[in-house]
């Protein structure tokens, strides 16, 4: 998917990796940079810092709101035109807590939008990208949607939900014989703030620089599934050999997986 004059909307884009890839798609020549957002204030700011680099729109939509989001999807359209790509950057994490003490209100506001919000973005926009048979839709989801880790329990249902949609999504796509592309992108702990106090022994966290980059890569190739980094595919691989004791001690007790989340503090503000 060519991203040079092309109109790319991206949800969280105020913030974090989102903000990073509106810039470098503006680089790359993007004809309209489309921001959604919740926090008002880091849409102003962005929209100033980013318009040196090309045309920027932001907005403030709850992507969570399935009415709020149609109204976006509307204003979107009367006043950039069609989009050619949707990226659904947003994504949050509550706490470290165990499953036990999650609350209603966690749990519900995670599933919202780490994995309905994409749904309720893609449902608005995806109608227009048919009709023109042509576009780019891009999910941001976690590698913690590829394994189950401990305090992070409804985090991780909330990607392995946005992985499996998305993926059903790209099949149905297929099937249809559509020229629309779905990409799935799993990053592993990524250093934007979100996971602060994670710690890591087996792969490093990320700088996202690094992989925004990736991320905009893929759009571009039209890469169907990006687990970033490419290593931590293996994990699935010893997963599925391993008898499920031994994967739990190797990669849970020995390589510390299990324990990531032990010290997290997650974003202050």
């Amino acid at each position: 998917m060519k991203i040079s004059n092309s109109k790319i909307l991206i949800t969280g884009g105020a913030s974090g990796m989102g903000k990073m890839m509106g810039r470098m798609a503006l680089e790359k020549g993007a004809k309209t940079l489309v921001i959604w957002d919740i926090n008002q204030e880091n849409i102003n700011s962005t929209v100033t810092e980013l318009s040196k680099y090309g045309e920027v729109k932001g907005y403030r939509v709850d992507v969570s709101d399935y009415d709020m989001v149609q109204k976006g999807y509307e204003q979107v359209v009367k006043e950039c035109g069609g989009i050619d790509i949707v990226v659904n950057c947003a994504g949050i994490i509550t706490s470290n807590k165990t499953f036990d003490q999650q609350t209603r209100q966690e749990i519900t506001r995670t599933i919202g939008i780490n994995t309905i919000a994409p749904m309720f973005v893609t449902r608005a926009f995806l109608p227009d990208m048919l009709k023109r048979d042509s576009g780019h839709i891009c999910n941001i989801t976690s590698a913690g949607g590829m394994l189950g880790n401990p305090r992070m329990s409804v985090y991780g249902a909330s990607k392995w939900g946005a992985i499996g949609w998305s993926e059903s999504l790209r099949i149905e796509l297929n099937a249809s014989h559509s020229h629309v592309r779905v990409t799935t992108v799993a990053p592993y702990y990524t250093n934007t703030g979100m996971f602060d106090g994670v710690k890591s022994k087996v792969f490093p966290i990320l700088k996202p620089e690094y992989v925004s980059r990736k991320i905009i890569r893929a759009i571009e190739k039209n890469t169907i599934f990006a687990g970033i980094p490419f290593g931590y595919h293996f994990i699935r691989f010893w997963q599925f050999i391993l008898p499920i004791p031994l994967f739990d001690f190797i990669f849970g007790e020995v390589f510390g997986i299990y324990h990531t989340m032990d010290h997290f503090t997650g974003r202050k503000n």
